[in-house]
C-alpha cells in the first residue's frame, strides 16, 4: 500500500509545498531584513523546511530559512530563536537568528514564516574520533546547562504520547499500513512506547537540540558548531547523546564514554538515562515512518524515498520495529525495568548489532 497522495493535513491550499516561494520571493524576503542582495540564491539540503543561501551586495552570504507552514506556531519558532540567543550569549557556537529592522527575528512572506541566519563555513564530521567525541560532549554539556534553565519553554515534549503513540494512531486511522501488518506493527510500537514510559518515569527534562546527529554539527579549524535547532524539544539529556553516537558496538560505547567525559566537565550526567537509548531509538523509528507518510504529498519525498510505502517496504519496517522492540525488552530486563508479567530472557540471545537507525541529515 502506498502513502496517501492527498494532503494528509487537510489543507486545501497546500501552502506547505512552498509553491509561492520563487527565487524572486526568496530575495524579496532577505531584502525585507534590511539587506541589499545580489540576484544569487540557491537551495541548501533540507527536507522539512526550505533553506537558501543568498549572496549580499558586499559578497558575504546569509542563510534564509522558511519554516514549513503549520508545523510550529510562531511562538514555538520564537522559542527556538530565544534558545539560540541564550546559547550565543554564553559563547556557545551556534547560529542565532538575525533581527529584522523592527527588532524581531521572525517575519512572514506568502503565508510562510522565515528567519535569517549568518552563514558559517565548515563541514559535518564523517565520524567522531576520540578527541572530537570529548569536544562534542563538552559542547553538549554547556548547551544542556543553558537548556535546563527554562524547561517550561513553549517547545514540544519528547514523550511517547505525542512523539510516537499519536503517530501510530494516525498511521492506523489513515490505513497507511498494509492490513496484514497492522497488528504486528502496532504491537511492536506499543511495546516500545510502554517500555519508554516505564524507563522515563523519573527522568529530568530540559531543552535539547533534539536532532543532534553529525549532519547538524559543523567543524572548522578545530571548532565545533551546532546547527539546525528546528527539532528543539523538552526531553531527557540522553537524546542528544545517542543521536550523536547511534552505534551499539564496543567502539561506539568507548566513544560514548569519551563524550560523557567531556560532558561532565560542565554538567553532571545521570547514567541511569542510558536505559532510555533503545526506547528512544524505537520512538524515533515510529515517528520517522509517520513523518514520511505525512509528507508524501510533497514531491521532494517520493524522489528521495522511492520505495517507501510499498508493501515490501512496510514489511521491512515492521520487522525492524519488532527487532527493536526485542532489543528494548532485553535492555529493560537487564536494567530491571521489565513489566511484572514479562517472560524471562531466553538463553543464547544474540548480541546487538551496530545497525544504523538514523536516517535524516536535514540541513
Amino acid at each position: 500500500m502506498t502513502p496517501p497522495t492527498a494532503d494528509p493535513t487537510g489543507l486545501t491550499d497546500l501552502t506547505d509545498l512552498f509553491l509561492a516561494l520563487t527565487p524572486e520571493r526568496v530575495l524579496d524576503a532577505v531584502e525585507a531584513a534590511g539587506l541589499e542582495v545580489r540576484p544569487l540564491c540557491y537551495p541548501l539540503n533540507s527536507f522539512e523546511n526550505r533553506v537558501y543561501e543568498v549572496e549580499l551586495a558586499d559578497r558575504t552570504r546569509v542563510v534564509a530559512k522558511f519554516y514549513r507552514p503549520r508545523r510550529w506556531t510562531a511562538a514555538q519558532i520564537l522559542e527556538e530563536h530565544r534558545f539560540l540567543a541564550e546559547l550565543d550569549a554564553e559563547e556557545i557556537p551556534v547560529c542565532p537568528a538575525r533581527p529584522f529592522p523592527n527588532g524581531e527575528t521572525l517575519a512572514t512572506i506568502e503565508g510562510i514564516h522565515y528567519a535569517i541566519f549568518d552563514r558559517k563555513g565548515g563541514r559535518a564530521p564523517d565520524e567522531l574520533t576520540r578527541e572530537t567525541a570529548v569536544r562534542l560532549g563538552m559542547l553538549v554539556g554547556r548547551l544542556h546547562g543553558v537548556g535546563a534553565r527554562r524547561p517550561e519553554a513553549d517547545r514540544p515534549r519528547l514523550a511517547s504520547e505525542e512523539y510516537a503513540r499519536a503517530e501510530l494512531a494516525w498511521l492506523l486511522a489513515e490505513g497507511i499500513l498494509p492490513a496484514r501488518l497492522e497488528r504486528r506493527y502496532a504491537a511492536a510500537a506499543t511495546a516500545i512506547c510502554d517500555a519508554h514510559d516505564r524507563a522515563a518515569r523519573d527522568v529530568a527534562r530540559l531543552r535539547l537540540h533534539g536532532d543532534l546527529h553529525l549532519g547538524n554539527v559543523l567543524e572548522r579549524d578545530g571548532q565545533l558548531r551546532l546547527l539546525d535547532f528546528d527539532d528543539c524539544r523538552i526531553g531527557p539529556a540522553v537524546q542528544d547523546y545517542w543521536l550523536a553516537l547511534p552505534g551499539r558496538d564496543d567502539a561506539a560505547r568507548a566513544l560514548g564514554e569519551r563524550f560523557l567525559e567531556g560532558y561532565e566537565q560542565f554538567r553532571a550526567f545521570d547514567r541511569a538515562e542510558l536505559a532510555l537509548v533503545e526506547p528512544l531509538r524505537g520512538l524515533r523509528m515510529i515517528h520517522y515512518a509517520a513523518w514520511l507518510a505525512r509528507r508524501w504529498h510533497d514531491p521532494i519525498f517520493p524522489r528521495h524515498w522511492p520505495h517507501f510505502g510499498s508493501e515490501e517496504a512496510w514489511e521491512r519496517e515492521t520487522i525492524d520495529l519488532e527487532e527493536q522492540a526485542e532489543a528494548v525488552a532485553r535492555g529493560a530486563r537487564a536494567a530491571g525495568l521489565a513489566p511484572p508479567d514479562a517472560a524471562p530472557a531466553a538463553e543464547g540471545e544474540p548480541e546487538l548489532t551496530n545497525k544504523d537507525y538514523f536516517w535524516d541529515w536535514e540541513g
